[in-house]
């Protein structure tokens, strides 16, 4: 259910708009909505809805619709959405969760966003919060001056929001979009100052200063000729900056195809947030709570009145209450212990000290005054989740507010993660209860970036496909920290948000004996130590294949290591038996394989025919029959996705299991068959 101010008053159930009846009717739902969880004095109520004297029958027809509301909210499944109007002597109660009320997520959103401070996030908190309005607040109640009073004080949260939205898209240096939100407004608010500095300031940084100027010149004469005063401070003060940088010759040229109406018009104001849209526009636009300061406040709110959700004014209120200003309650961010989403730390972890090492240097240098960020980068089965997880619990305690995990599914059956899911469950994870969760990942990705940029986080993101896939999800603040792995390099955050690699390789045979030590007890591998080493090999050191030979031994304890070794040298059937249920070498490289496309498929199928796994360019275009420059290209995907290994410079080489992964792909569908195409899908 959801009750809607900023607008036609309006109470909806899914897409049933319920009937609300007459004027009086519908004003005394709104001034119970702008008091929310507060009783309203039934003298309140009839001083409100009777603009001259009321007649003497007034307190029987306001009890009169208060009972018809109530059936009528009842008949709308209220009780459901923890919704009551109740009376308590001679005033009324409208007990509900706050976040019902558009005004209410209005002010939060607005709270939220930080115009100058962080314009990329407040942007699309902005444009979420000006999307809440649907026509003039209040549209529907009585024409009294306690209702007129509060819309006027709505609409003037409503002007403030534009003009944030305003600097937001300048701070951003987008003074195309700053002008053409502004300038709707200003044409209908001629008066308001502020308003008309901020779209001059735009206006002349898109290079039209004559249209600057003339607003300057247009509203000073409306002060004179209405109210009889100057312009003040800001409009003056946005005049002279135009002048000074002018005669300094800093203003910008007008940009190409920069097409406008008379006035200075930006193509495309019409469409400026907060204005009307049509009831197919309207549906409820639930958004997330987080921690926020107070909402900046507005003006003409007047005497005899008190700030309500949002800002709007409550009509006749006596006292100083303010819905917006006063925190989110139930649901805030910060409510709740802080979220532990790690998975449990990985089994009979061995090694990796200087990986773990590299890990703590990146992630906790707060010399930068940056986000930090690693991507731990390798080939399938290396243990890149593993080394993320273990570091992640080593260090959880210098991230006492919240350690999140998610697996982004780039390397793995079905499709990869959408940003918004993820989104939407770090979002419930840190308190944001699910009907407030902004529908746009973009939003969501503004709102996660506000809720965490003053905590001390850690986000483990998991198997990334791609670096687009990663950026929505990376949190800003200095305090926080994230981890990536991928089986793909990642360049493009390492050019655009500075992330630091740290790379995995196979291991060694100390590491690797190790470690089936670990798994099988130290006496069995101490039994035959040349067998823990060509185990070590055939499995090319990586610690996937190794727990899944350690698997089978352990499943036949009358094994001997070399046993296993001996099964292990028939190259038809190592995949097979280094494979564990649904886990294994094969699995994981078919994942990777899954991802390419069609031609680097086929290069890669080309490769595992050489003999040794050692080749060049020149020999890898002969084998695939591909000209050069198309050759040289692949193997530098395939090597950024570590299916090879660029070993030195034009030196490449291909694992053994890999060569043998490629070979039976080829075997069983046969010379230029079913191959990866771009999208993970097969042709």
């Amino acid at each position: 259910m959801e009750f809607s101010l900023l607008g036609p008053i309006a109470v909806t159930t899914g897409s049933a708009e319920l009937s609300l009846g007459p004027a009086k009717r519908r004003s005394v739902l709104a001034l119970l909505l702008l008091q929310p969880n507060t009783t309203v004095p039934l003298e309140q109520l009839i001083d409100s809805l009777w603009e001259d004297e009321p007649p003497e029958h007034a307190r029987t027809v306001v009890q009169g619709h208060v009972s018809r509301l109530r059936a009528t909210l009842a008949e709308g499944g209220a009780e459901a959405y923890g919704i009551e109007l109740t009376t308590h002597g001679s005033a009324y109660l409208l007990r509900l969760p706050e976040e019902l009320i558009d005004a209410h997520r209005f002010g939060e959103l607005v709270a939220l966003a930080r115009p100058e401070a962080a314009p990329g996030d407040a942007v699309p908190l902005l444009r979420e919060a000006l999307g809440l309005w649907h026509g003039p607040a209040l549209t529907g109640t009585v024409t009294s001056p306690p209702f007129a009073a509060a819309a006027h004080a709505l609409e003037e949260r409503r002007l403030t929001a534009v003009e944030a939205l305003g600097r937001a898209h300048g701070a951003l240096g987008e003074h195309e979009q700053a002008a053409a939100i502004l300038y709707s407004a200003a044409v209908n608010n001629p008066l308001r100052e502020g308003l008309i500095a901020g779209l001059m300031r735009a206006l002349f940084r898109t290079g039209r200063q004559s249209d600057a100027l003339e607003w300057f010149h247009r509203t000073r004469r409306l002060l004179n000729e209405e109210l009889g005063v100057d312009p003040g401070e800001r409009l003056r003060g946005a005049y002279e900056e135009i002048l000074r940088a002018e005669a300094a010759g800093g203003g910008r040229a007008k940009p190409a195809g920069g097409a406008r109406s008379a006035g200075g018009a930006p193509a495309g104001a019409a469409a400026a947030p907060g204005g009307s849209r049509s009831a197919a526009d309207r549906g409820p636009r639930p958004v997330a709570g987080a921690d926020r300061g107070p909402v900046p406040d507005g003006t003409g709110t007047g005497t005899g009145t008190v700030d309500a959700p949002g800002g709007g004014a409550v009509p006749g209120g006596d006292g100083a209450r303010t819905g917006a200003t006063d925190g989110i309650r139930a649901g805030s961010g910060r409510a709740g212990a802080a979220p532990r989403l790690l998975p449990r730390a990985p089994a009979r972890f061995l090694g990796r000290e200087q990986e773990l090492a590299a890990l703590t240097a990146v992630l906790t240098d707060g010399g930068t005054g940056e986000s930090p960020l690693a991507v731990v980068a390798g080939p399938a089965g290396v243990g890149k989740t593993a080394c993320a997880v273990q570091w992640a619990h080593l260090r959880a305690d210098a991230f006492p507010d919240g350690q999140l995990f998610a697996d982004l599914r780039g390397f793995g059956e079905g499709d990869e993660a959408a940003p918004a899911e993820i989104l939407r469950d770090f979002l419930l994870a840190l308190g944001t209860p699910p009907e407030r969760v902004p529908g746009s990942a973009q939003a969501a990705s503004a709102l996660f970036r506000s809720l965490v940029a003053e905590r001390r986080l850690l986000v483990v993101l998991d198997n990334a496909r791609s670096s687009a896939q990663v950026r929505p999800l990376l949190p800003g603040g200095p305090h926080c920290a994230t981890v990536v792995t991928s089986r793909s390099r990642l360049d493009g955050l390492v050019a655009t948000d500075c992330a630091r690699p740290v790379g995995l390789q196979t291991l060694g045979h100390e590491e690797g004996a190790a470690l089936l030590g670990a798994m099988l007890g130290p006496e069995r591998v101490a039994e035959d130590p040349a067998a823990a080493r060509e185990l070590v090999d055939l499995c090319d050191g990586l610690p996937l294949a190794l727990r899944a030979a350690a698997a089978q031994l352990t499943a036949r304890p009358r094994w001997r290591l070399a046993r296993l070794a001996a099964a292990l040298r028939d190259e038809r059937r190592r995949l097979a038996l280094l494979s564990a249920e649904d886990t294994g070498i094969a699995a994981a490289l078919r994942m990777s394989v899954a991802r390419l496309s069609a031609d680097d498929a086929q290069l890669l199928s080309a490769l595992a025919t050489s003999a040794d796994g050692h080749l060049n360019a020149s020999l890898a275009a002969a084998l695939a029959g591909y000209d050069p420059e198309r050759t040289q290209d692949g193997l530098d995907r395939l090597a950024e996705m570590h299916l090879v290994d660029e070993e030195a410079t034009d030196v490449y080489t291909i694992s053994t299991l890999t060569q043998l992964f490629a070979r039976d792909e080829r075997g069983e569908s046969g010379e230029g068959g079913k191959h990866g195409t771009g999208d993970g899908s097969k042709e």
